[in-house]
């Protein structure tokens, strides 16, 4: 039962739980069973109901009759929603639950018994305060208007066209205990209410949170290369255009260094590609390893790297950058496979005033080549 209300209270933590646009069998099947919960607590509480009538008519207070017909009406209620529920017609519906037409139908009989025995129609407006209640909490804002709006003119007739005595029973102690639990009942119900729609805040507030990971999540994977993890070149060329920005606002230096692993292509050729992907991977790896927590690291293309270096001048980054080249070549590269030697080739340059990002990287790039020129596995600045 409180799966079923918690699912019925909580739609967006239903909605999570994986039902498509067009549901499947399971969802369909889970679907069936809220609703079966949810009737059922509709059928206890007419029951309920029903024994204090019971007391009531027990008390003098109404005709025996009263009790009985009340559980028949309220049971064909949920006896006719269930069947129409095993059946499938709700799928029809965007509201699976049929919400306006159940509370419609729920308030049409608290009504009708509020009229045929106004000596206890204090139950049946408690009830009717129940249902609303309970419809309100999952009915969307025009279903509630809509709710609001028809019990507003049952009650109008009621009061203002009948003038029927609606009581409230105290005369005698059975007639005074029947009432208190009517009261009770619904302060009960009432707590139900409140007691899951905290549930529901919690709910959409943990799921609120599970959202905003996974969008976190996509954003990262979206700005992460998927082989070696570093960033995506997209992402790699925002962050330089940031990094340009704020050099230019602070006034201080910004270098970067475009990293070339040397003959890579002969690592694929000579011991296959998916080789060739640990290289890049491990090499990725170790350069988060060894780098700054303020620097950027991301693949420009192929087995080309950017890496910048914000607030480093050419000296600085030259030493950093053979540094970095002096670590990865020291690396046991024939854990991959015997006799494999990996290296880098850099070319360093630092930002210029009202420089580009363009002509930075082309200068990088000119850098590149020759440190390639001279031998490889080593480090150029422009």
């Amino acid at each position: 039962m409180g799966n079923a209300a918690s699912s019925f209270l909580n739609p967006i933590a239903a909605e999570l739980e994986g039902a498509p646009s067009r549901p499947n069998a399971l969802t369909l099947a889970r679907r069936a069973r809220q609703r079966r919960g949810i009737q059922g607590m509709i059928g206890v509480s007419y029951v309920i109901d029903a024994l204090i009538l019971l007391l009531y008519a027990y008390a003098g207070t109404i005709p025996l009759m009263i009790g009985p017909l009340y559980a028949i009406a309220g049971l064909s209620l949920v006896a006719v929603s269930i069947l129409l529920s095993e059946a499938g017609f709700n799928e029809r519906f965007r509201d699976h639950y049929l919400i306006a037409p159940t509370s419609a139908a729920n308030m049409a009989i608290m009504l009708a018994f509020t009229y045929t025995a106004p000596q206890v129609g204090v139950m049946f407006l408690c009830t009717l305060f129940t249902v609303f209640s309970f419809a309100s909490l999952r009915s969307t804002p025009v279903q509630t208007a809509a709710i609001w709006t028809a019990m507003a003119f049952g009650l109008a007739a009621l009061f203002l066209l009948t003038d029927k005595p609606i009581a409230m029973p105290h005369n005698g102690h059975l007639e005074r205990f029947a009432t208190m639990l009517v009261f009770i009942l619904t302060i009960g119900r009432c707590m139900f209410l409140g007691i899951f729609s905290a549930s529901m805040k919690k709910s959409l507030y943990q799921s609120g949170q599970k959202l905003k990971e996974a969008y976190k999540r996509i954003e990262e994977l979206a700005e992460l290369d998927e082989l070696t993890g570093s960033f995506n070149r997209r992402c790699i060329m925002r962050m330089l255009d940031e990094e340009i920005a704020r050099a230019g606002r602070s006034g201080s230096p910004c270098s970067i260094a475009l990293i070339d692993l040397d003959y890579f292509k002969r690592i694929n050729d000579a011991f296959g590609h998916p080789t060739g992907d640990e290289v890049l991977r491990t090499f990725s790896i170790t350069m988060f390893a060894n780098i700054r927590s303020i620097d950027r690291f991301g693949r420009y293309g192929g087995e080309e790297f950017l890496l910048i270096l914000p607030g480093m001048t050419s000296e600085g980054a030259s030493r950093a950058l053979d540094r970095l080249r002096a670590i990865v070549a020291g690396l046991d590269w024939s854990a991959f496979s015997p006799g494999m030697k990996v290296t880098l080739s850099a070319g360093v340059t630092t930002l210029k005033p009202e420089e580009t990002p363009d002509t930075l990287l082309a200068r990088a790039d000119s850098a590149l080549y020759a440190a390639k020129a001279k031998g490889r596995n080593r480090i150029a600045s422009a």
